[in-house]
């Protein structure tokens, strides 16, 4: 299943309300331009003061299986289990510190935009993508090098749409189920602060 908007109850921008989370993937190869086509949507976010902190380590199975493999070992097992046929893990890094060596606090929201830019670029190319918190993190900078100024936030995992009957019976059913989100009550308060509701 491609196709899966989102019940919003004020229209928005079809790429938005089309973007979801899939599991279900196809074991076909995606091009190395699909894949480059996604860092330039990241490389375009916005970012306090123009820092760009995000940074990538991108792993596809077509062109580095043995790198891609140790990649989708730190994965957790449940990851691991829908993730079969993912033919790209992108770990999502943000450099903690600017230029003159400061911590910068803006670092993982900005890194989150550009991750949100490769998950609407992915939908756009009509291509299924999903962002995990689901992986070892240290695990990752041991195998891959990292340095220590870098924090990994989160690893997108991409392939082309699948069936949703492959995977197993529980991951089956929240495939297919409605979406659904908090309401914009439970998120939004105008005007200042209230504990009252």
């Amino acid at each position: 299943m491609t196709h899966r908007p989102a019940p919003t109850d004020i229209a928005i921008h079809p790429l938005i309300a089309g973007r979801w989370s899939p599991r279900a993937y196809a074991d076909r190869e995606i091009s190395h331009a699909q894949v480059v086509a996604l860092l330039e949507a990241a490389r375009w976010a916005p970012s306090a003061y123009n820092v760009q902190p995000w940074r990538f380590v991108v792993f596809e199975k077509a062109q580095d299986p043995e790198a891609f493999a140790r990649a989708f070992a730190l994965l957790v097992p449940f990851n691991q289990t829908w993730n079969a046929n993912a033919q790209v893990l992108i770990a999502v890094l943000a450099d903690t510190l600017n230029a003159k060596g400061e911590t910068n606090p803006s670092a993982a929201y900005d890194a989150g935009a550009a991750a949100m830019a490769i998950l609407l670029q992915a939908h756009a190319q009509g291509l299924a993508a999903h962002a995990m918190g689901g992986f070892d993190a240290h695990g990752l900078r041991q195998a891959f090098a990292l340095p220590e100024r870098f924090t990994a936030l989160s690893v997108i995992s991409v392939a082309h749409h699948g069936d949703a009957r492959a995977l197993p019976a529980s991951l089956a059913e929240r495939e297919l189920a409605p979406r659904a989100r908090l309401s914009l009550d439970d998120i939004a308060q105008f005007g200042g602060w209230s504990d009252t509701r």
